[in-house]
């Protein structure tokens, strides 16, 4: 299909490296070279609502490129690209200096600065290149971009102005210029004098249009942008953080990163700006995905649970209400992504709106369990316990389409994904011997999410006196564990199946899924070290990470998507599910592979990575054109902090708290500053394996 849901999981963005630089802010973010340049031809740009609305930005100076000598971060949104101009003929150095501070948000603002570090007055010529194609996003990322619909290009004054109009749908990007530049369509030039020691300045300002309504730049007028709304906003995130102290400053780095990610990945709707969810991922996600949200809030929610709370409120708004084969909406069912593409805008109502994905309807219940452990006000879980009803009637009456007890997918039209779990590419399926799995499929960690939300949904009604709801969803969830375990368990094989195909034939492959039901609950006793052994053994382990497929398996490929590669939010729930099951020790040996990866990539855990061995490279493999940040992997590391390494068990409905510690010798110390609890900040030290906790609001008690 044409639109962005049938993405086929290869990943591929022509042009984006290494040395390209993302800045991100909510619904809006930038690509460009490491000189601050965006290309012509490249996934370069500046994108607003999954359009990219600059596709071409340069600057010369006397007609030539400057020479790039710096890339200074500011924050996720902001960075300052430092070059020079070219020396004139005769003389080894240049004496002006470009400074190209750059802020995106709602569009994007540069401001100029050129420096003469010469002995005498500079005279020079700034031009100024712009082009807009409003290309959809995935058209962009896919090198694909079909030319539709009328475009024009004007100048009045200092303003360059790119309009586009297709169908029902507009979209304007106006370029303002310091008032004493020459602007004619597409190219602008300022003739400036920079005397001895002094400095010219100047601000271009890229405003955009969507449908006839203008849109606020974040950092318009003169507004210092370290005050701006994303400053703020990035502010009062990072002081509700907890802080982490390993004694290892690399490991420290690590934790940092994470709390700055996952707050420049926040998207705020204006009409509900206290109720920030988090996007998937950047650049190509920076929308709404409901399992990617709803796993990133579950594992920051000892950090912030007012995430998860706005997280569940936004899906219920958008949770699905009749049956439409186009979108593959059904009742009750939770959406998979949000997107406001060009080429869909109209199709669905707020915006473009798709429902395929398996998963996302029992993660929502299970997101709501753990809100409700953590202590979410009673008229919140008033608020949300229909929609997590209507999501279970889902799960019975369109998820189990044909009765046998387990929830399978198939798209409901050619324009839906193939695979619509987590691992959603074409060949993310498979058999041990390599064939691709057909539709239906019951994938085996979604039994493990459904037999979660019937033991989330039981423990809300027992605390909440509805006795007979809770034996219920009790009753339920024993039912699905026993068939599940008798009908997944490859007895020849010791671990259990990836799902069951259209013929119900076990799907003999072996893969990381199995760590999610530990992370469940599904598991019996006696199957969990027999799969304890396989995702801690050589097949499946790399020393880094646990691989998404056993090298072992035919369709094995560790610079693949999702067959034999290292996900870091995968890996993150197996270790979790290893400690769940009383596994420490494994549990610990995974989450500091997981570390020291992170170490690696300059403490930011990459979407995925390559699976090689340890053994084999001294670092790990970048995977070509991995998201970075990107939400669940940024999650992980707080993840594992609650999980494994302070081994946190909260309760607030039943008043208790319980910390396990199990440290790994990567870690020289470990102390956990400004921890959230129901009102208060914990203080945990750890000393020994030895948990010590300050601040426990009153009446909560350590067990």
């Amino acid at each position: 299909m044409s639109g962005p849901w049938n993405f086929s999981g290869t990943s591929v963005a022509n042009g984006l490296s290494e040395g390209s630089v993302t800045l991100v802010e909510g619904a809006s973010f930038s690509i460009s070279s490491t000189s601050g340049d965006m290309a012509p031809g490249s996934v370069h740009g500046v994108f607003f609502e999954d359009t990219r609305f600059v596709s071409l930005f340069e600057l010369r100076l006397d007609d030539e490129l400057p020479e790039p000598l710096a890339l200074v971060p500011r924050h996720p949104f902001s960075a300052t690209f430092v070059s020079r101009g070219r020396p004139r003929d005769g003389q080894a150095d240049s004496t002006l200096l470009v400074e190209r501070a750059r802020y995106v948000g709602n569009g994007m603002r540069e401001d100029i600065t050129i420096t003469n570090l010469g002995r005498e007055d500079a005279a020079c010529t700034i031009t100024i290149v712009v082009a807009a194609d409003f290309a959809q996003l995935f058209e962009v990322k896919e090198n694909r971009i079909i030319a539709r619909g009328e475009k024009e290009t004007s100048a009045h004054r200092s303003t360059m102005s790119f309009t586009y109009r297709y169908r029902e749908l507009s979209r304007r990007l106006d370029v303002e210029f310091p008032g004493q530049a020459r602007v004619e369509p597409g190219i602008a030039v300022l003739d400036v004098v920079v005397p001895v020691g002094s400095q010219w300045n100047g601000a271009i300002e890229l405003r955009v249009t969507v449908d006839d309504q203008p849109i606020e730049l974040r950092y318009g007028g003169e507004d210092p942008a370290t005050r701006s709304v994303p400053a703020e906003r990035l502010k009062a995130w990072d002081q509700t953080m907890p802080r982490v102290h390993t004694g290892s400053p690399t490991h420290d780095l690590t934790f940092l990163r994470s709390r700055q990610d996952l707050g420049a990945l926040r998207i705020f709707d204006p009409e509900r700006p206290e109720s920030p969810v988090v996007a998937a991922g950047a650049p190509w996600f920076m929308t709404l995905f409901g399992r990617d949200s709803l796993i990133t809030s579950m594992m920051t929610i000892h950090a912030d649970p007012s995430l998860t709370a706005s997280t569940l409120r936004t899906l219920a708004r958008l949770q699905g209400v009749r049956v439409d084969p186009l979108t593959e909406e059904q009742p009750g069912k939770i959406l998979h992504e949000v997107r406001r593409a060009l080429a869909t805008t109209a199709d669905t109502r707020a915006g473009s709106v798709y429902y395929g994905s398996i998963d996302s309807t029992p993660l929502f219940v299970v997101a709501l369990g753990e809100l409700h452990r953590f202590g979410a006000d009673p008229d919140t879980i008033a608020e949300l316990l229909p929609h997590a009803d209507r999501a279970l009637a889902w799960v019975e009456e369109y998820g189990d389409s044909d009765g046998d007890g387990f929830v399978e997918y198939r798209r409901a039209t050619a324009r839906g994904l193939t695979n619509q779990g987590w691992k959603d590419s074409f060949d993310g399926v498979n058999f041990a011997a390599g064939q691709i799995a057909e539709p239906p499929i019951a994938l085996c960690e979604v039994q493990g999410y459904v037999y979660a939300a019937h033991r989330a949904r039981a423990s809300i009604a027992r605390h909440l006196g509805d006795g007979a709801t809770a034996d219920k969803h009790d009753r339920r969830a024993a039912e699905l564990r026993r068939a599940f375990n008798e009908q997944f368990w490859l007895d020849d094989r010791g671990y259990f199946a990836l799902g069951l195909d259209a013929r119900k034939r076990p799907i003999d492959s072996l893969t990381s899924n199995i760590g999610h039901l530990l992370w469940s609950g599904i598991v019996d006793d006696d199957h969990a070290m027999q799969v304890v052994e396989h995702l801690c053994g050589p097949e499946l382990f790399t020393g880094w990470g646990i691989r998404t497929l056993a090298r072992s398996m035919a369709r094995y490929n560790p610079v693949s998507y999702h067959n034999g590669s290292v996900w870091p939010h995968d890996t993150a729930i197996c270790a979790a599910g290893l400690a769940r099951y009383g596994f420490a020790e494994q549990a610990s040996r995974v989450t500091a592979g997981l570390f020291e990866a992170a170490g690696a990539f300059g403490g930011r855990l990459p979407e995925l990575f390559c699976g090689f061995p340890r053994e084999r490279y001294p670092q790990p493999v970048p995977y070509p054109a991995s998201c970075s940040p990107q939400a669940w992997a940024a999650a992980s590391p707080l993840w594992l902090l609650r999980t494994t390494l302070l081994g946190l068990d909260v309760s607030i409905p039943d008043a208790t708290i319980a910390c396990t510690p199990t440290i790994p010798a990567i870690f020289e110390t470990m102390r956990v500053e400004n921890l959230y609890l129901q009102g208060s900040r914990l203080d945990i030290v750890v000393d020994n394996d030895v948990a010590t906790i300050s601040g426990l609001p009153a009446g909560i008690r350590e067990v």
